[in-house]
């Protein structure tokens, strides 16, 4: 634990992850001058041993490598995919995981990383945020299986992401108390949250065959927009956080510097053009995946910016990413190179981990395997599809919250993308890929609002579509058309269409219109504002969003997924 008078100690790595760890000069959110003291953390034998034991293999004795160049293994946004997905990231079916058509889940990434180190066993670990939110695994344990595996995996550090605070700060602390490993995050004022003050680390130092490697964390500014880390954490600008961090770092003899960023990938970009010092940055937040040799790729493996390398793994376990950098002597890089692992069928699922999850699982297979419709076709839940233009995954769901509420005089459904998170495949629907679908336990809200306000509501959805961020309104009860080439919040949206008895009506500004929403964008989520502060007769109590959707689909097997041209991108 990291008290107010103090720093965690230099890191020494002994030969297996179960030894003894310490990290250095663990930054808090606490003047220099109370950072004097000198303590340590250690990282004791896992209590999982007897369920794990076949971690115990994943570090060797073998000898350091020599020459001033470190291996950076990393992940990010994994979103509580413990077991294997299919190829649109969401469950995959025991077959299809015999069959080797299956990807990632905790038990693959354990046989990569055992394959990593045997390369090199002094790589680093790392991971770029959001372990939290996206299957019954978090649902039901929150973030305690993700502390358990980390901690058999050896991480050596993590930055915050929007989702650890899905749950408030509270259960972020409970995460942070169970790992032994830094959690950091630079770029926000912990000191009035009880649950984070003195413990909120905003770098770290690790040690590496002699030499010192600062690790900064970096969460995107938005997070209270995204997520509920409550009024207490106050996020600031990400650039001259890092920057002090840098100098921090700096200034105790550390030079080689690695950001762990869950901003995003434009974010990254900036930060790294604007912040002098930084070597590496490990992304996350935008799900981007760069590489070498794939032509869907975003960008090289690395991104150079400047004199920084800048990395990126996509999400959900699929990959691994293996970053070997090279510095001279005063800890400038003077090359980097690497290229995600795929982690697909071909990695056998280590044994040990597979019985632990097969008992995890135990208390949620009832509900997950339940059977619940059937598809004639792929439910398309992309978030690079829904999150730029109307999705058959996004007009399922608004069609079925405003088929729920229709007799309550509501007009209009309104669902923003970055609550739907994955496809459905053709053929029999579980509720556990509903629920891996909509994991946030969200309920119907309804409420009225006037036209006017509507839209101000939908020119914030579509403010952000360069960026492909989850404000994204996905509808149903009307159609709109929007123009990204115009300013954002300065008319991108037009020709907007009210289903009134029977037919569509334009938009009028001054009527008043019954909207149904989940609870978490009517309390201004994800940038809605005007919801939570000009919405009347508000009701955020109704059903849960997941099991009406899962209604929808019984009433409607086999459901036959669409797209209507409801959204226009012009």
């Amino acid at each position: 634990m990291i008290t107010e008078n103090s720093r965690l100690a230099h890191a020494s790595l002994a030969n297996d992850r179960f030894a003894n760890v310490r990290f250095a000069n663990a930054r808090v959110g606490i003047p220099a001058a109370a950072r004097t003291a000198t303590g340590a953390v250690t990282r004791r034998t896992a209590s999982l041993a007897a369920t794990l034991v076949g971690f115990a293999t994943l570090l060797g004795n073998a000898p350091a490598i020599a020459g001033d160049t470190l291996t950076i293994l990393h992940t990010n946004d994994f979103h509580s995919r413990v077991e294997p997905i299919n190829k649109y990231d969401g469950p995959c079916a025991a077959e299809d995981n015999e069959a080797g058509a299956c990807f990632g889940g905790w038990a693959r990434l354990v046989s990569s990383i055992d394959a990593a180190r045997d390369r090199d066993p002094n790589a680093l670990l790392v991971d770029g945020g959001d372990q939290f939110q996206g299957s019954l695994f978090y649902t039901y344990y929150k973030g305690k299986v993700a502390a358990e595996m980390m901690n058999a995996l050896g991480y050596d550090g993590m930055t915050v992401g929007n989702h650890e605070f899905d749950d408030g700060p509270e259960v972020l602390r409970g995460f942070m108390d169970a790992v032994e490993f830094p959690v950091l995050m630079s770029n926000a004022d912990v000191s009035a949250e009880p649950a984070l003050a003195n413990k909120l680390a905003k770098s770290a130092v690790v040690e590496r065959d002699g030499e010192r490697y600062g690790l900064i964390g970096l969460t995107t500014e938005d997070t209270s927009e995204l997520a509920s880390p409550g009024p207490n954490v106050i996020f600031t600008d990400s650039v001259e956080a890092v920057q002090g961090e840098v100098e921090q770092l700096t200034a105790d003899g550390v030079d080689r510097i690695i950001v762990l960023s869950h901003s995003g990938f434009r974010v990254d970009q900036v930060v790294a053009a604007a912040v002098d010092g930084i070597d590496v940055i490990v992304g996350g937040h935008s799900n981007t995946f760069l590489s070498n040799t794939d032509e869907s790729a975003a960008g090289p493996y690395p991104l150079m910016v400047g004199d920084t390398a800048i990395v990126q793994a996509y999400a959900y376990g699929k990959y691994l990413g293996e970053l070997s950098v090279t510095f001279d002597d005063a800890g400038k890089v003077v090359e980097a190179t690497g290229e995600p692992i795929i982690i697909d069928g071909q990695v056998v699922e280590n044994e040990a981990v597979v019985s632990r999850l097969v008992e995890l699982a135990k208390p949620l297979d009832e509900i997950r395997n339940k059977v619940v419709a059937e598809s004639g076709d792929l439910i398309d839940g992309n978030r690079e599809v829904c999150r730029v233009r109307e999705c058959p995954m996004g007009n399922l769901v608004a069609d079925a919250m405003l088929e729920r509420v229709s007799d309550q005089g509501i007009d209009i459904a309104l669902m923003n993308s970055g609550g739907i998170r994955a496809s459905i495949d053709k053929g029999e629907i579980t509720m556990g890929e509903v629920l891996t679908v909509l994991p946030f336990q969200n309920t119907l809200a309804t409420f009225e609002i006037s036209g006017a306000d509507l839209l101000v509501a939908l020119e914030n959805g579509v403010s952000q579509v360069e960026e492909v961020q989850g404000r994204f309104p996905q509808v149903a009860g009307m159609t709109y058309s929007f123009d990204a080439a115009k300013p954002a919040s300065e008319g991108r949206i037009s020709d907007v269409m009210i289903a009134k008895d029977g037919e569509y009506q334009p938009l009028d500004p001054a009527a008043t219109y019954g909207v149904v929403s989940n609870n978490y964008v009517r309390g201004g989520g994800d940038g809605y504002d005007v919801f939570a502060d000009k919405a009347d007769n508000v009701y955020d109590y109704g059903p849960n969003l997941e099991d009406v959707v899962a209604d929808y689909l019984v009433a409607n097997a086999p459901y036959a997924p669409m797209t209507d041209g409801r959204i226009v991108a012009e």
